[in-house]
């Protein structure tokens, strides 16, 4: 076990840090077997040989110091916008932690006010840092409370200069009274806007919105298990919902003969489609829109699958979805879940539907932290 400087001061990134990681991986198997029992008997969890410094994304947030001009910068304490001055992060990666303590000192020395909650005004929110672990490429996300952003090209060259690895700066806009750290709105500061990294034999462009696994060490792993499950021969075809930049995508249609995907953030998609280009991947197409939506109008229009991949997000899939899945009644259906409790219930509901779980496992894809990772196999045969 490793300790960590800042768990006293509240931060709470990794609650489990102080649990032995062996005993960690059992706990997360009987969270999930006791889930799961009513489907299935699960196989054995997959851990990580080295679980620390694996996120491959950081976020740095913003504060003003009282009666100052300065800030204060660190990581959010647990349940509370209070900042625990985080500055050796041992779920980070070291690298990404030196780029961000350098864009903090960049942004102070052009002055940069920090966005001040109670008065609504300032500037600066957040900093965001992605770092392709294969290539690495780092980009740099700065989330500002408003569109002007005085000082940016003074910005830009300092952390440009003390960080060459970074090939991206982004503004980010989020002028919203929210948590939610990034906006909607993008201006592209230096380089294209984009990094790229390599993942299970493939590159991918990743924009600083679009989702991408934060842990890609477990993401192959992850990856290479609902790839088993789909028990791809070159003759299928496919659909990923929920797709994103296209990463189960462009694995998928190595082993299939097409696959359709539906993704609903249009930057996502923009970067999936340049993913297959890049990858000269010609059997994959990538649609904007709900995936519901999308199954439910394939479902009407009689297409088939033979199997279909789908992993949403922590709230799991819509009924709208399972209920078009059901109709559309594919072979297979690998379910990639990151919340075993909603997962549950999507598994309910299709068993109520004559639905059967032939195998399921769990990834440790976040190591030190109450959450894991389950891939299920399902069919409406019993084998």
């Amino acid at each position: 076990m490793e300790n960590c400087l800042y768990a006293a001061q509240g931060c709470g990134g990794c609650s489990l840090l102080a649990t032995p990681y062996e005993t960690q991986l059992l706990q997360k198997q009987a969270r999930v077997d006791e889930l799961l029992t009513p489907f299935c008997v699960t196989e054995p969890i997959i851990g990580m040989e080295t679980p620390y410094h694996y996120r491959n994304k950081a976020i740095l947030s913003f504060a003003p110091l009282p009666h100052s001009r300065r800030f204060a910068s660190g990581i959010y304490a647990a349940g509370s916008h209070r900042l625990v001055p985080v500055t050796d992060c041992l779920l980070q990666d070291a690298r990404l932690t030196e780029v961000l303590q350098k864009a903090a000192e960049a942004a102070a020395n052009c002055h940069l006010p920090a966005w001040d909650e109670d008065r609504e005004a300032g500037l600066l929110r957040h900093m965001v840092a992605r770092r392709g672990v294969k290539t690495g490429e780092i980009s740099l996300a700065v989330v500002t409370a408003e569109a002007v952003f005085p000082g940016s090209r003074d910005f830009t060259k300092a952390v440009t200069k003390a960080c060459p690895d970074i090939v991206t700066v982004v503004q980010n806009i989020n002028t919203r009274k929210t948590s939610a750290v990034l906006g909607d709105t993008e201006k592209v500061l230096f380089g294209k806007g984009f990094l790229t990294d390599e993942l299970c034999g493939s590159r991918f462009q990743i924009s600083t919105r679009a989702f991408y696994q934060v842990n890609p060490v477990q993401t192959e792993k992850l990856y290479a298990l609902a790839l088993e499950y789909a028990g791809l021969t070159g003759k299928e075809t496919v659909l990923d919902a929920y797709c994103g930049i296209g990463t189960i995508a462009l694995t998928a249609a190595k082993k299939a003969k097409s696959v359709a995907s539906v993704e609903l953030s249009a930057d996502a998609v923009r970067n999936a489609r340049h993913n297959a280009r890049m990858n000269g991947i010609e059997n994959a197409v990538f649609a904007c829109g709900d995936a519901g939506e999308a199954l439910e109008g394939a479902a009407n229009a009689g297409e088939r699958f033979d199997v279909v991949f789908l992993d949403p997000p922590r709230e799991g899939a819509s009924e709208q979805f399972l209920a078009s899945l059901d109709r559309a009644a594919p072979k297979r259906a690998v379910y990639v879940s990151c919340n075993p409790e909603t997962l549950a219930r999507d598994l309910s509901f299709l068993k109520k539907r004559g639905w059967h779980v032939l195998r399921a496992r769990p990834v440790d894809m976040f190591p030190h932290t109450e959450h894991v990772e389950t891939v299920v196999l399902m069919s409406r045969a019993k084998d």
